[in-house]
């Protein structure tokens, strides 16, 4: 059997800004459904919900979506992705998409972009990138920065504006986002979530910087579109409005 794509979609209830938020109603449906549908119409040889909380599940279900039943205890994402790994006894070699449970607009070009990385057998953590140019969007903390060898491997992330332009004179470089979609073969997963936290990661707030910190390579795909993410119960409203607005005009 070759290598397999399997997205995992991490969705707790429990969440600090937004409790509640997988299945809280956009355009009459819960938001996990959005997302799995998008992810069940992409390329990915399968995909399962990794959740703590029976009422996620029951909602999967109900929609006749694939849930696997996780501890209520892990610190992110990524681990929650690693557990179900194991419990849908994926393979070694098989590549796990952990796939942001709060982008109901998730492209199959992405997932499609994410996935093609892999055909690179040295490509162990993959990640998507986006050219910015907004200088707003630039000083955001909030929107991750990353620089890149000129093949596309990850040097380091930040939430300030990097590289930092010291002569005004020189040409201004090409500023990179990093948009918060991950994929690994499910061999390096399983070891990522065994480390420790990093300095780095502390600093920044940012778990990919443990990776990078313990040796880990992190390749990058760029890609010109980005997702919305619902954070808040603003953004969702907000969301919704830009729906409506432009179901009115259709």
């Amino acid at each position: 059997m070759g290598t397999r794509f399997f997205g995992i979609i991490p969705a707790r209830y429990a969440s600090t800004r937004f409790p509640g938020k997988p299945l809280a109603l956009l355009n009459g449906l819960p938001m996990i459904q959005h997302v799995c549908e998008h992810v069940a119409a992409s390329s990915l040889d399968g995909y399962a919900v990794a959740t703590d909380d029976e009422r996620i599940a029951q909602c999967v279900r109900s929609f006749g979506g694939n849930v696997v039943m996780t501890s209520p205890s892990h610190p992110s994402g990524t681990d929650r992705c690693g557990e179900a790994a194991r419990l849908l006894k994926l393979t070694d070699d098989d590549v796990v998409v952990n796939i942001q449970g709060d982008e109901p607009f998730i492209s199959i070009g992405e997932i499609s972009l994410l996935t093609s990385l892999f055909k690179d057998p040295q490509v162990q953590i993959a990640t998507l990138v986006k050219p910015i140019e907004e200088e707003a969007l630039i000083q955001d903390p909030n929107k991750v920065k990353v620089v890149t060898t000129t093949s596309g491997k990850a040097l380091y992330f930040s939430r300030l504006p990097i590289p930092f332009v010291r002569d005004e004179q020189c040409k201004k470089p090409t500023y990179l986002q990093h948009l918060g979609i991950y994929a690994y073969r499910n061999k390096t997963l399983q070891k990522l979530i065994q480390l420790s936290p990093s300095a780095l990661e502390s600093s920044e707030k940012l778990e990919q910087l443990r990776w990078l910190e313990n040796g880990f390579d992190i390749y990058t795909g760029t890609c010109h579109y980005e997702g919305i993410g619902i954070d808040t119960p603003e953004d969702l409203q907000r969301v919704q409005a830009m729906l409506n607005t432009h179901k009115n005009n259709l």
